[in-house]
């Protein structure tokens, strides 16, 4: 979850701490990510925190040693995204959603070029910041799946959907 990474978009999902465990050993760990304004959505202060995280993950190599994929796949998490208003300096709780996910499974294949190319399946949020394609900032819970590529550069660029989704910026700008 790239997929943890906070520098450009990125991927949340059931699996939100499974890049930062050791291959093959499971992962219990809570945490959220505060957005300004701009980042995750274009109107206020959003901050995605989830429990309940339980992965496992798999890295695979070729035969000269390299990473070519990594597989992990987890229960389901609660996911909370909450307003935190306009301010700056003294962001204000606001309007909350909640989402108890099904669990998901995340392949990411490390590309010759050095690009990685993400398919996610089950309960995923993605998160789009400006400098994305299509751009952000926007913030989507799917159910389904969701495939993006991320280049070298850090970008992701979304390539397909499929399920039903929420548009977490517009349910919480009431």
């Amino acid at each position: 979850m790239k997929t943890t990474s906070i520098t450009r978009g990125f991927a949340l999902s059931a699996l939100a701490a499974a890049a930062l465990v050791a291959p093959a050993q499971p992962a219990l760990a809570d945490g959220s990510y505060f957005l300004p304004i701009g980042q995750g959505c274009a109107d206020f202060n959003l901050e995605w925190s989830w429990t309940g995280t339980i992965t496992h993950t798999k890295e695979f190599f070729d035969k000269n040693g390299n990473k070519v994929r990594l597989l992990s796949a987890g229960k389901g998490t609660v996911n909370t995204y909450t307003n935190y208003g306009t301010k700056a300096k003294k962001p204000v709780a606001g309007e909350s959603i909640t989402i108890r996910t099904d669990g998901s499974v995340t392949e990411t294949v490390y590309n010759p070029d050095g690009s990685q190319t993400v398919t996610a399946t089950g309960h995923n949020g993605l998160i789009m910041f400006p400098s994305d394609v299509p751009a952000g900032p926007s913030t989507t819970h799917y159910t389904g799946k969701i495939v993006y590529t991320i280049g070298t550069d850090g970008v992701f660029t979304l390539v397909s959907t499929s399920g039903p989704s929420i548009d977490v910026c517009a349910a919480l700008a009431s």
